[in-house]
């Protein structure tokens, strides 16, 4: 996050943009935060983005690189790094530690800052940064990207340098050997003597489009040379063509396309006098259509039963597998390579990249050859619309040696970005299970008088086809302009599937996985909450002489008053998050003390357990008389009673169960309010600003009087058809507008809980 707050500081009125003219940020989430779980969070970004976007003009000498840490980083996702580059603004660089050269890894959220390879980058690019004359970072923007994009981008394997000499003179008592053949290899091992190889280029420009040389050698000086003028036997003046190379784990390549070159007349390989090293130097001649295969990933829905194949016969050094339709990010393959070798003998490792054009975020793969390796290919972004580039596979392959590349698709990598995207979102849809199953049983509670349990009424009005329906029709009647003035002149908000989807980071069975998820999670969190009820209710009975609970008919006493005044000032004066936690605790003890009683009152009346009638017989006795008001009434009418009163405390157990499984989310929602507050009270007791101090506020009012109350007071009532059909648009709206702005879920649950209360007065 300080990334973000060095970002923010350039929206203070007094501060001076031209202070700083350099900002490298490792794993900031620029875009959005990971977690919306408050307002005054988005409403920093928004502002922070927004001054980007409208001041770019005035941010035009500022140089900005952002570093993500790749797949490994599972607390920021990388998509979320990367800074807009804007045509005013093209001084922000966005790259994926993986791509980075000499790092080609990624790291994973704490790693990123302690990362070796990424130090060393950073301090051979701050040194190359620094201005000869003025010893501080240079002033020039153009430098500075430079810099930027030799360090962390495309590494020729040179030394920095502003200004490369346009051309050079070959001298030296060297060896000029001229090759003639397409494809040419040179190994050497302690040779005190320097050559020169030439390859002419007038003979070649005809039969083939491009050249390709690498070589073993990862040191810093020149190699490669285009020559320009020449007599018959060497070359007297050339242009260093070792700037176009590039840097990989095990060899730096060099590909030429000869079309851009046409005044070279050759290209010259120099081999340095070795003492103690051992090298290889490979060149070809190719077409590229002859090295460039279109392979077309499989379908999303294939399930990886299906395959695309594709065999490469020939044996050249390079191939370029070039992958049809990879261009969103809910697309994931696993992509198994498998080498064969005509001659058993030692090779160099084979070098596989994943190349994505319109970002920097490729990944890099050095495999023994013979191998069988396997790669998995998914985005972090998905491919803008201006953009017509294809991803490929690249193949710096060893010579002699065939491959054979299968592209499967991958259903839990699927899975996996989806979780990666939208998994933030999860606790909306956990809640909106919940809720429509908090409505289902109020609306059992008309139909039969009884509340079903929990997790018979999930599977029952959980179902998805309920929600997602109505979303989709929203976000696609938002394309029209009549609909969205409409939609506008109500001052609705913005759907978050319309942002996302115009992001492209939404596709229609998103919101059906996680709704299942979602499904899911609420189901076994019920299960677990039930479970830890009955198994804290065993313990207080084994601990604690049970007692049954008095029944109060009145919701609100003088001494609920003065706990909802007391909670209200807590959270006025500390901290919201805390007086909403306090609360949940109450609720919990109350409806621990609710099971026991169910417990004690079953066991009693059943004989289930004689240990439970001894020790719950005076209990039973005080509420039997309380409840036969007639005297002389018959032992079966005393039964019945008991078992209508039972009942009833069951009901009530099962809704208060739900109400506070619902509560659970709410205080999960509002912890790192919490936790902050804790982490920070020796500075100050008072949370400012404090994102849930009016929602702790209401919340308090609501659930004192909802842990008092009971279904008996709530089947009477005039408001319970509305209060049962309300949660289910509720639902709706916080799927809608909650996914992006988890800080509205409270309040639907709010309103929802608002409307149980009313039931229980009027």
């Amino acid at each position: 996050m300080g990334g973000l707050v060095a970002r923010a500081l350039l929206t203070l009125k007094n501060f001076r943009p031209e202070l700083i003219n350099l900002l490298i940020t490792q794993a900031t989430p620029h875009v959005a935060p990971v977690m919306p779980l408050d307002k005054y969070l988005t409403d920093f970004y928004t502002a922070v983005n927004n001054h980007w976007i409208l001041k770019a003009q005035d941010l035009r000498n500022l140089t900005t690189l952002s570093v993500a840490g790749g797949f490994r980083d599972y607390q920021v996702r990388s998509g979320l790094t990367f800074l807009p580059r804007l045509s005013q603004h093209d001084s922000a660089l966005s790259v994926v530690s993986s791509a980075v050269p000499r790092a080609w890894a990624s790291t994973d959220h704490l790693s990123i800052v302690w990362c070796k390879e990424l130090i060393l980058a950073t301090i051979r690019a701050f040194f190359d940064l620094i201005d000869e004359n003025t010893r501080q970072i240079t002033q020039d923007p153009k430098k500075r990207m430079s810099v930027l994009n030799h360090h962390f981008v495309r590494h020729p394997a040179k030394t920095f340098e502003e200004n490369p000499e346009a051309f050079t003179e070959l001298t030296g008592a060297f060896t000029w050997i001229k090759v003639k053949t397409s494809k040419w290899t040179y190994s050497v091992y302690n040779d005190s003597d320097g050559k020169y190889f030439t390859f002419p280029l007038a003979s070649r420009r005809k039969s083939y489009s491009h050249i390709y040389c690498q070589n073993s050698m990862l040191d810093t000086s020149s190699w490669i040379y285009g020559c320009i003028s020449s007599n018959s036997s060497m070359c007297l003046e050339a242009t260093d063509l070792s700037w176009r190379a590039e840097l990989l784990p095990t060899v730096k390549v060099v590909i030429l396309k000869l079309q851009d070159y046409p005044s070279l007349s050759h290209i010259v390989i120099y081999v340095q006098p070795t003492v103690g090293n051992k090298f290889t130097l490979d060149c070809e001649f190719f077409k590229e259509d002859s090295r460039t295969v279109q392979l077309p990933v499989t379908h999303l829905f294939s399930f990886g039963l299906s395959s695309s194949k594709i065999l490469l016969n020939s044996t050249g050094l390079l191939y370029n597998v070039q992958l049809q339709h990879f261009d969103q990010i809910y697309q994931a393959f696993k992509i198994y390579i498998e080498s064969h070798c005509q001659l058993l003998k030692e090779r160099k490792p084979s070098v596989y990249r994943l190349h994505i054009p319109w970002s920097h975020e490729d990944s890099v793969i050095v495999a023994k050859v013979p191998s069988f390796t396997e790669i998995s290919a998914k985005l972090h972004i998905a491919q803008p619309e201006n953009d017509s580039s294809v991803p490929g596979l690249n193949i710096y392959s060893s010579s002699d040696c065939q491959y054979e590349v299968i592209l499967k698709t991958s259903l839990l990598q699927i899975l996996g970005q989806i979780i990666r995207f939208h998994g933030c979102s999860l606790p909306v849809y956990v809640v909106s299970n919940i809720l429509l199953t908090y409505g289902g049983q109020l609306s059992t509670l008309i139909s039969t008088g009884h509340c079903s349990e929990f997790s018979l009424e999930l599977v029952r009005t959980a179902k998805p086809y309920k929600v997602d329906p109505v979303i989709s029709i929203v976000v696609f009647l938002l394309g029209f302009n009549w609909f969205r003035e409409i939609w506008d002149s109500l001052s609705l908000p913005e759907v978050d599937a319309a942002v996302l989807s115009s992001q492209d980071a939404w596709f229609p069975l998103v919101s059906l996985i996680l709704f299942l998820f979602g499904t899911g999670i609420a189901y076994w969190s019920g299960v677990f909450f039930s479970s830890s009820l009955r198994l804290f209710s065993s313990l207080w009975l084994t601990l604690v002489r049970p007692s049954i609970l008095q029944k109060d008919n009145k919701l609100i006493t003088p001494r609920r008053v003065c706990v909802v005044v007391s909670l209200a000032l807590v959270s006025w004066t500390t901290c919201g998050a805390f007086a909403i936690f306090i609360i949940y605790l109450r609720y919990v003890f109350k409806v621990i003390k609710l099971h026991v009683s169910v417990k004690a009152e079953q066991n009693a009346l059943n004989g289930d357990s004689e240990h439970s009638k001894e020790t719950s017989q005076n209990a039973i006795k005080h509420t039997v008389k309380k409840r036969n008001s007639v005297d002389g009434a018959s032992e079966a009418t005393q039964s019945l009673c008991n078992n209508r009163a039972i009942a009833e405390d069951v009901n009530s157990l099962r809704m208060h169960v739900t109400i506070l499984n619902l509560f659970t989310w709410i205080v999960l929602l509002n912890l790192p309010s919490l936790i902050y507050w804790l982490k920070n009270l020796r500075y100050n007791v008072r949370l400012d600003p404090d994102p849930c101090r009016s929602t702790a506020i209401i919340l308090v009012s609501i659930l004192e009087i909802l842990m008092n109350s009971s279904t008996s007071e709530v089947k009477s009532s005039k408001l319970l058809k509305i209060a049962a059909k309300v949660p289910f648009p509720l639902s709706v709206a916080m799927l809608a507008f909650g996914q992006m702005h988890l800080y509205k879920v409270p309040h639907f649950v709010t309103f929802s809980l608002l409307l149980h209360v009313l039931c229980c007065i009027v």
